[in-house]
């Protein structure tokens, strides 16, 4: 299956950029891919590593619902060095990202994970930073709430040809 047909599948609408899986689950499909820094309609784009597993995308947004963000921010506010650690991860991130910016790109993204400047805005693009291969105290903290991604069927299949979303995929218990 074309990999940007899975993830279209996946995150129910199409890609608006071209994309480079980073993380795979264990049935082999995208858990998180890289997206440039510009759309390919020129729109800039501060996320970097996008998170387009199901399972994870779920689990995380039940941490969101139960106010994950704002325990997490104030974590940050309140312990020196997890508000430390966060701060490198904004600052690595930007940096990752400008560095694939094409040259004269305006206007240009801004922020670190997820374009924030400060503190935690959405613990998918910190989970999809940290499984993406770096290091996010954020996203470490929510790895152990959001893994294992143990689905036993994938939650794509090839329908026709085409990636689709798998109609017998459930979220393991």
């Amino acid at each position: 299956m074309d990999e940007r047909q899975v993830v279209a599948a996946q995150i129910g609408r199409p890609s608006r950029a071209e994309i480079t899986t980073l993380s795979r689950c264990h049935l082999d499909l995208p858990v998180v891919v890289r997206v440039p820094p510009v759309l390919e309609d020129g729109t800039p784009f501060p996320t970097l590593y996008w998170l387009t597993c199901p399972l994870a995308v779920r689990r995380i947004s039940r941490i969101e619902s139960g106010g994950g963000v704002k325990a997490l921010d104030r974590r940050a506010d309140r312990v020196p060095t997890f508000g430390a650690a966060l701060e490198a991860a904004h600052a690595r991130y930007t940096a990752q990202r400008d560095a694939l910016l094409p040259e004269g790109a305006e206007p240009q993204p801004r922020g670190g994970v997820a374009g924030a400047t400060s503190g935690v805005k959405c613990l998918h693009a910190h989970y999809a930073d940290t499984r993406a291969g770096n290091a996010n105290p954020v996203g470490e903290l929510v790895s152990p709430w959001v893994e294992p991604l143990d689905c036993p069927v994938p939650c794509v299949t090839d329908a026709e040809g085409r990636a689709a979303r798998n109609p017998h995929w459930v979220e393991p218990r």
